[in-house]
């Protein structure tokens, strides 16, 4: 199969670390041009580093606590230098905790994240990708986005937020050749997991290795997801081969998601 992603350039958030460096890594040895978005600027010179063909790529500082710092920086980088094919949505996911127990705050951090900067960066990418009809919006969500995970309360409602804002443009962009979809990571080795792991620990007053192991049982593969396993996944939605996938939900979780 070729994916055909030779010189395509692609805007990577959350890219130094986790599934979003993954993905930045995949894409790079695919032909693509990276660009790394994160907001600690010596993390994203190291990730650079290890690109295949460092050269080509490039880096913008921001932080998606601020969509209106977000848009300037993104919408001067475009204007200097050029658009995107490929937008990948990714950012740190909210703190863990019941739903009942978060404060408004919470929420309006989480909208903030990940609706409002997902919808300002989709803004600024689009027109590129009409005008070279071809455009591939990826939103790195949640497995929350079929079935709610218990003690992620306020990642749960934002992730559906997301979710449907997302199948709401795949209606709009579809016959302009650019396709919008999700991909859901289940139990990745992240920090995000790590932090999920401690926290559910100290709750059922047992051991993080006692709970990591309990945690690998939920899913029929009995392991937790290396963060490239995701990235392929990305990659292949990035890629004309995945031209007639639009507005639908992947899970990449070993099966642990009950739904269908």
């Amino acid at each position: 199969m070729k994916l055909n992603l030779e010189h395509k350039n692609a805007l990577v958030c959350g890219s130094t670390q986790g599934i979003g460096k993954a993905a930045a890594i995949a894409l790079a040895s695919e032909g693509v041009i990276v660009t790394l978005v994160a907001r600690n600027e010596s993390k994203l010179k190291e990730v650079i580093k290890q690109l295949p063909n460092a050269q080509n790529h490039d880096y913008i500082v921001a932080d998606f606590m601020n969509p209106e710092a977000l848009k300037s920086k993104v919408e001067t980088y475009i204007l200097q230098n050029h658009g995107f094919h490929i937008l990948i949505n990714n950012t740190g996911g909210p703190r863990s905790g019941p739903i009942i127990d978060a404060s408004l705050e919470a929420f309006e951090d989480a909208f903030t994240q990940h609706l409002k900067c997902n919808h300002v960066l989709a803004q600024l990418t689009v027109p590129f990708m009409k005008e070279n009809f071809y455009g591939r919006i990826i939103n790195i969500i949640s497995t929350s986005v079929k079935e709610p995970i218990e003690g992620l309360g306020v990642s749960n409602t934002i992730r559906n937020a997301v979710g449907n804002w997302s199948k709401t443009l795949s209606f709009e962009l579809g016959h302009l050749g650019i396709t919008v979809n999700n991909v859901l990571p289940g139990f990745t080795e992240t920090e995000r997991l790590n932090e999920i792991i401690k926290v559910k620990a100290e709750q059922s007053k047992t051991s993080i290795e006692e709970m990591t192991a309990i945690m690998k049982t939920y899913t029929p593969a009995k392991r937790f997801a290396k963060p490239e396993e995701t990235a392929n996944a990305i990659v292949f939605l990035a890629s004309e081969a995945a031209s007639y996938i639009n507005g639908v939900n992947i899970p990449v979780d070993g099966g642990r998601t009950k739904s269908l």
